[in-house]
């Protein structure tokens, strides 16, 4: 049974920042009183990166045993290891690299450069890893699941009426022909993101308005893929005012 969604509006970015860095700590350190390890999947975007910085903070250090932790990528560019356009490189610069995670346990989504044939072998070596690490299940239990959102809908790499969206029978895909550039990425599919206890997309600035009001006005998810993943849990729309400004008054919202 997945979650509906909630919307929370924070005052400004800073404060949805915080707000988010607050609440994955918070969901992590629940997850972790529960005996087993955590898992924490991340996508790019400067209001996550932003998020993140905050987690490597003194006090998000001694906040959890980050040694308990899974980082898991939502996408990543099938480029080489060092490029720029890598979303994890601003993610390890500006928190994992800083917290006391175990190497074993910070997984990056293959490179360009790794060695794979292609991009479709590389997805295939993610989805073993994301396997082996979950038992019986295509992906382990994911605690929290970070979501950006972009202007025209997408999340993750799963972009309006592409083939991706459509792909049900694995946990990760390579897309080609991207939209955005570059064109060959990787992916986790709706099917891996169903299955995370809590999904939060979060949003900031008014270039995301459109797409927000979109994905929470019931738009097919193959037409808008934000509209598509629900936690099992808990599925959570964390965005400030700007964001926020073109939804429907019947999609009822709460200042945070």
């Amino acid at each position: 049974m997945s979650a509906e969604p909630e919307v929370l509006v924070e005052a400004g970015a800073d404060q949805l920042a915080a707000a988010v860095a607050r609440r994955t700590l918070d969901t992590l350190e629940t997850a972790l009183a529960g005996g087993a390890d955590a898992h924490l999947v991340v996508t790019g975007g400067g209001i996550l990166e932003a998020a993140l910085t905050q987690l490597a903070t003194p006090a998000g250090i001694e906040a959890l045993d980050w040694r308990r932790v899974h980082v898991w990528w939502g996408d990543e560019r099938y480029v080489p290891a060092d490029s720029d356009d890598r979303n994890d490189l601003p993610a390890l610069a500006k928190a994992f690299d800083a917290l006391p995670l175990e190497p074993a346990k910070l997984h990056r989504m293959p490179s360009s450069d790794a060695g794979f044939p292609d991009a479709e072998a590389a997805a295939q070596s993610y989805a073993s890893e994301l396997a082996a690490v979950g038992g019986s299940g295509l992906v382990p239990a994911f605690d929290v699941v970070l979501l950006g959102v972009g202007p025209d809908g997408h999340c993750c790499s799963l972009f309006p009426h592409h083939p991706g969206t459509r792909v049900l029978d694995t946990s990760v895909i390579a897309v080609h022909e991207s939209p955005k550039p570059p064109p060959d990425r990787l992916s986790l599919t709706f099917t891996a993101l169903d299955a995370a206890k809590q999904i939060w997309f979060v949003a900031s600035g008014e270039g995301k308005a459109e797409a927000v009001a979109k994905a929470l006005s019931g738009a097919e998810r193959t037409e808008v893929p934000s509209a598509g993943p629900r936690g099992l849990e808990r599925t959570l729309w964390l965005v400030d005012p700007d964001a926020a400004a073109q939804l429907p008054t019947r999609v009822p919202t709460t200042q945070s």
